[in-house]
């Protein structure tokens, strides 16, 4: 008679246990949730460093560039290193001031 006794506790502790595990299931599937979530937060917070990362880098690249395009503008927009890049065409830098000419028809009529 033990026997059965605890054979039926068992039964009922089992059920109990069965019905306190459907009872809490939606927590458990709100847990679940929660972790994807918290993964997927994780992968996407390192996406967002490297991407950072890259463009920082590209940016750095851009600077050095934009750097050494600038100081070669202003390198061959001197005066010297125009006079040496029009040379082949014909073109000489003038020894005279250019002269200034007057229209006669507005200086006759003042």
């Amino acid at each position: 008679m033990n026997v059965q006794k605890n054979d039926q506790k068992r039964k009922v502790r089992l059920i109990l246990r069965y019905q306190w595990m459907i009872r809490n299931l939606p927590f458990f599937l709100f847990l679940a949730f929660l972790a994807v979530l918290y993964i997927y937060n994780g992968h996407y917070a390192d996406r967002v460093v490297r991407d950072i990362g890259k463009t920082g880098r590209e940016l750095k690249e851009l600077k050095y560039e934009y750097k050494s395009l600038k100081s070669e503008v202003m390198f061959r927009s001197k005066q010297s290193e125009l006079a040496k890049a029009v040379e082949p065409f014909g073109l000489k830098e003038l020894s005279l001031p250019p002269m200034v000419l007057d229209d006669s028809s507005i200086t006759a009529s003042k």
